[in-house]
């Protein structure tokens, strides 16, 4: 008998060829994975297709578009957004909802480096950062805004966000907590992703998830 399917994980995709068969096999039994194909040139959708996802196209470039367009197509009660890259395993989204269940509204991965080159200082400087100015700017007592996470599709549906770039996870948070949710972060293992990062992974990139994430915090 197929178990129901209670969670729905979003994995916005560019060019994920390389870590597609990974993160696929990880998906757990009771969840279904969404890859939305945000304009892959490595036949990162018909590779999902192939692996048994449900692939979703998504044409507007943007993590943010590519979120949202997961978000829309999803139909189950949960849904999680996490990162293609198989620096994070898919089926710790299971755990989440054992705080969603508990009371919490959104929970928000922290990433712990699991090995050696996981998690550069410079990156993790960065990200500590940005941790930072968004507890200052919501009060959500979060140490890292990481790649993964859970929340109940209709209410994260109801919050608006509107970034269709790199702001989309904080502006999670910063509509989330205006709208007085219980914010929870959850330790979770963070491995070296497979390929190159599209935003940390260039100068063009890095700075334009800067400026989304200031356009965002100083909304």
């Amino acid at each position: 008998m197929t178990p129901e399917v209670t969670l729905e994980i979003v994995l916005p995709c560019l060019d994920e060829a390389g870590a597609l068969p990974w993160v696929l096999a990880r998906i757990p039994a009771g969840a279904r994975a969404i890859v939305v194909d945000n304009g892959s040139t490595d036949g990162s959708g018909e590779l999902a297709r192939d692996l048994g996802a449900r692939v979703v196209p998504c044409a507007q470039p943007g993590y943010g578009a590519a979120c949202h367009a997961g978000l829309l197509a999803a139909t189950a009660e949960f849904v999680a957004i996490c990162d293609c890259d198989a620096s994070l395993d898919p089926a710790l989204a299971l755990a989440f909802l054992d705080d969603l269940r508990a009371g919490a509204d959104l929970v928000v991965a922290r990433r712990v480096p699991a090995g050696r080159g996981a998690y550069p200082l410079t990156l993790r400087a960065a990200n500590a950062e940005l941790a930072r100015r968004v507890r200052r700017r919501t009060g959500a007592r979060l140490r890292d805004v990481g790649p993964l996470r859970v929340a109940r599709r209709e209410a994260l549906l109801s919050l608006g966000i509107a970034d269709r770039r790199s702001g989309y996870p904080v502006e999670t948070v910063v509509r989330a907590a205006a709208a007085g949710w219980r914010i929870v972060g959850r330790d979770v293992p963070y491995a070296p992703r497979i390929g190159r990062s599209k935003v940390t992974g260039t100068l063009r990139g890095k700075v334009q998830a800067v400026r989304d994430t200031r356009a965002v915090l100083s909304a």
